[in-house]
C-alpha cells in the first residue's frame, strides 16, 4: 500500500466512494447530505427486529441469519415506533457498501445518542467484532440499539451512528502528539500524553455549581425527531457540588464535562477511548469522535457520557476519566465541523443533547 495515502478518509473522498458506488442506500435520499468531515452518517431502514440477546454473527453467518435464532418479532419503521427502555433491538440500514480490499471501517454512536444514553452499535455480516468493518467488505450495515434510561420514538432515516473509512494506520504515535501540541495547541492546559491524549473531569468553577447532570428513573419517552424540543428539568436532575466530588451511583447515568478544551486540526480526527479498568469502574463517552475543526479556534469541552455498572465511584475534581487517540486523515478536509455545516456542539461547553431547549 501506498504509505502517503494512508489515513482517515475526508469527505472529498467519502463522495468518491459513493460516485463509485462503494457505498449505496435503499433511501431516495442524496448520500451526499449524509457526509460530514470525515464520517458518514448512517441512517435507519424500515426492518427492524427486538431481539431477546445481544450477538454477534461470527466469522460464518449473516446478522439475518443469527436473526433467525434470536428475534422475538419485527417492527416496521415508516412510522413512529417505539423502543423501550431495557430492551435490544436490530435496525437494518439504509447503508450498504461495496468497499475496495484497502478500505475498511470504524464506527461510533453520534453525540446525540450518547447523551440520552442510547446505546448504538454497528453490525456487519461474518464479522466478531462490533463497530468493525472489515477490509473490502460487501454487504449491508445494521445497528443494534439498547435504550438503556429513556424510551424513545425511532423511524426510518434517523441517523443514531456513524462511520469513518480508512486506509492504513491511521493513529499518531505519543511523539507525534507531543509535536501536534506544540503546533496546533490541542488542549488548553499542559497536555497529559501517554498513550494517548488524557482528559480530567471538572467539578468545580462552573456556573451555580452546576457541575452535570443525572438521567431521571422513569422519565416520558423521547422522539428522536424532535429537535430543541423537551424541558430538561422532565428528563434530568441537576448536579451541584461544593466540595469538587461526585459519587456516581451503579447504573445511574450521568453527563459530565472535562476540564480541558479541544482543538481537532483539519486534518486530524480523534476518537475517545470509552473504558478504562486502569481509572476506575464506569464507561466514559458512547460517542466518543471528534470530527476535523472541532472546537476550532477556541476549543470546545468535551461532554462526557459517565455510567457506573457494578460499584459506587467517587470522582474527584481534576481526576483522568477518559483519554483519546488522535487519528490522521489522508488529507485535509473539505469540510470542517463547525458554523458552515451547522454542527451542533462546536464551542460547547456542558450540554445536554439537541433534543433538549
Amino acid at each position: 500500500m501506498d504509505t502517503k495515502n494512508q489515513g482517515v478518509l475526508p469527505s472529498q473522498d467519502i463522495n468518491i466512494l459513493v460516485d463509485k458506488r462503494s457505498i449505496t442506500s435503499l433511501s431516495k435520499r442524496n448520500l451526499g447530505d449524509q457526509i460530514q468531515p470525515s464520517s458518514l452518517d448512517l441512517t435507519l431502514g424500515v426492518k427492524a427486529w427486538r431481539i431477546r440477546a445481544s450477538f454477534l454473527p461470527g466469522r460464518n453467518f449473516t446478522v439475518e441469519e443469527r436473526l433467525k435464532t434470536v428475534s422475538m418479532h419485527e417492527l416496521n419503521l415508516n412510522r413512529d415506533t417505539v423502543f423501550e427502555k431495557g430492551c435490544i433491538y436490530i435496525v437494518k440500514l439504509n447503508e450498504g457498501l461495496n468497499l475496495n480490499k484497502d478500505i475498511y471501517g470504524t464506527a461510533n454512536a453520534k453525540s446525540s445518542s450518547g447523551r440520552i444514553d442510547l446505546f448504538t452499535r454497528l453490525l456487519s455480516n461474518f464479522s466478531d467484532e462490533f463497530d468493525n468493518v472489515r477490509h473490502g467488505y460487501s454487504g449491508p450495515l445494521y445497528a443494534e440499539i439498547h435504550p438503556k434510561s429513556f424510551s424513545v420514538v425511532l423511524r426510518e432515516g434517523i441517523a443514531l451512528n456513524q462511520v469513518r473509512f480508512k486506509k492504513g494506520k491511521v493513529i499518531i504515535s505519543d511523539a507525534n502528539l507531543i509535536k501536534l501540541q506544540h503546533s496546533h495547541k490541542l488542549v488548553n492546559t499542559t497536555p497529559d500524553i501517554n498513550n494517548g491524549l488524557g482528559f480530567s473531569i471538572n467539578l468545580r468553577n462552573l456556573e451555580n455549581d452546576l457541575v452535570g447532570f443525572k438521567a431521571r428513573t422513569n422519565a416520558p419517552i423521547i422522539n428522536l425527531s424532535k429537535i430543541n424540543y423537551y424541558k430538561p428539568e422532565d428528563f434530568w436532575e441537576e448536579i451541584r457540588s461544593k466540595d469538587a466530588s461526585l459519587i456516581l451511583n451503579p447504573n445511574d447515568f450521568y453527563i459530565l464535562s472535562s476540564r480541558e478544551s479541544v482543538n481537532i486540526p483539519s486534518d486530524y480526527a480523534a476518537e475517545m477511548l470509552p473504558y478504562s479498568a486502569k481509572i476506575g469502574e464506569f464507561r466514559v463517552h458512547y460517542a466518543g469522535f471528534f470530527d476535523p475543526g472541532f472546537g476550532d479556534p477556541k476549543g470546545s469541552y468535551a461532554v462526557l457520557e459517565v455510567k457506573t455498572n457494578e460499584l459506587p465511584f467517587i470522582l474527584e475534581d481534576g481526576q483522568t476519566i477518559a483519554r483519546i487517540k488522535y487519528e490522521k486523515l489522508n488529507k485535509k478536509t473539505h469540510v470542517v465541523y463547525g458554523l458552515t455545516i451547522n454542527s451542533n456542539y462546536q464551542n460547547q461547553k456542558l450540554a445536554l443533547s439537541k433534543h433538549f431547549k
